[in-house]
């Protein structure tokens, strides 16, 4: 059989920055960490949304859905968009797009206009998401890279811990418009911290759409995707209601369930940094025990609201999961191709976000036809089938695990 790294001739990838300070890499994560907050901030502020703009649950989901289909679709072209320009300056532009969406957001009077804010918002991370995934080989080499990777995706995590949670705390407090006029002036703050933390990033080949199929034939590549588009999919089908969940059937409040979210927050963090070391060496198993986890959680939910401490059980078993599936996941499809590191991370991203895109989407739909325990045990099936394929293949190129 061939092999495709003997037929594809990669170009090789840019050369990491001169020297080893963190700065760069956590400015990068409070990037990925502004931006997963303003993505995800519906999630936590799904009822008084729904009541104050006269639309379902479901309706608001597609807020999200807007958002990763917009993210989904730049994502992979990211590189060939931006050309040769420098991936500091693009990053810092669009990251203060991010922040006039989230203020557009909390100006919105009805749903379109809220749409149009989360438009804005899905092409601002479709480009900051299909750069900074495989910035950590630039901004840190040899070993040290696995740890740059954890540190720059902990921002997906983090932004549980604090981003939704704190927005909705804000929220009872000061209402849901609020929560985005903060988003709103981090992204302002974001956009800051890499002009002043970032170096400058310059490119020397320009992306080209070949290389996005390129990168796609390899069949570690390919596996990744897959995996990752299935396990997303899962994700947010159930994640996106888990709060009408744990009213209706656990009957808890807006403080109870904030505090809740905060739990599974503060797991994901652990998440991540347990297993995105782990994907550095291991990435096969790192992402095995990911899916395993986020699987059981959505398994087990529907029958866990009979109190506080059985939820709290599950969403911490979901969120250590969940924390770890972004850096393994990359990890996976990086290990495949390591020549095509921005290649396969824009790819990556784009499948990454039209999952979330998808799978808000059919998550509303289950809801709105079938309840929020059908959408949970679809989540399930949907995760279920990623192991599976996990199971059954192994990336390519690097350590399999």
């Amino acid at each position: 059989m061939t092999n495709p790294e003997a037929t594809l001739a990669p170009p090789a990838a840019p050369a990491p920055v001169a020297g080893h300070r963190w700065s760069p890499v956590l400015a990068v994560a409070l990037a990925t960490f502004t931006v997963v907050s303003s993505e995800m901030m519906p999630v936590g502020l799904l009822t008084p949304m729904s009541r104050d703009l006269g639309v379902s649950d479901g309706t608001i989901g597609l807020s999200l859905s807007v958002t990763g289909l917009i993210a989904a679709v730049l994502s992979p072209f990211a590189p060939v968009l931006v050309g040769l320009r420098d991936r500091r300056t693009v990053l810092i532009a669009f990251l203060l797009l991010l922040g006039l969406a989230d203020a557009v957001s909390a100006l919105a009077p009805n749903f379109p206009v809220l749409a149009l804010g989360r438009v804005l918002l899905g092409a601002a991370m479709g480009i900051v998401w299909g750069l900074a995934a495989g910035l950590g080989p630039r901004l840190a080499d040899g070993p040290r890279t696995a740890l740059a990777m954890t540190l720059i995706f902990s921002g997906v995590s983090i932004a549980s811990v604090l981003g939704v949670p704190l927005g909705t705390y804000l929220a009872e407090l000061l209402g849901w418009r609020a929560a985005f006029w903060a988003l709103a002036l981090l992204g302002a703050v974001s956009a800051a911290v890499l002009a002043g933390a970032l170096p400058a990033l310059p490119v020397t080949e320009r992306g080209r759409l070949g290389g996005l199929a390129d990168a796609l034939r390899h069949r570690g590549v390919a596996a990744g995707t897959a995996i990752t588009a299935l396990v997303v999919l899962g994700h947010f089908a159930g994640y996106t209601y888990v709060r009408p969940v744990l009213e209706t059937d656990a009957g808890l409040s807006g403080g109870v369930i904030a505090s809740c979210l905060l739990v599974y927050g503060l797991a994901g963090v652990a998440g991540n940094f347990s297993l995105g070391p782990l994907s550095g060496h291991r990435p096969r198993a790192a992402v095995l025990l990911a899916l395993a986890g986020v699987t059981l959680a959505a398994v087990l939910l529907p029958s866990a609201t009979g109190g506080v401490g059985t939820v709290l059980l599950v969403l911490v078993v979901w969120g250590v999961a969940y924390g770890g599936v972004s850096v393994s996941t990359q990890t996976w499809v990086r290990t495949a191709a390591p020549g095509r590191i921005e290649a396969t991370a824009a790819v990556w991203a784009g499948v990454f976000n039209a999952s979330i895109a998808l799978g808000s989407l059919a998550g509303g739909v289950v809801v709105d036809r079938a309840g929020h325990h059908a959408v949970l045990y679809a989540a399930a099936g949907l995760t279920a089938a990623g192991l599976l394929l996990a199971a059954l293949t192994r990336p390519r190129g690097g350590t399999a695990g």
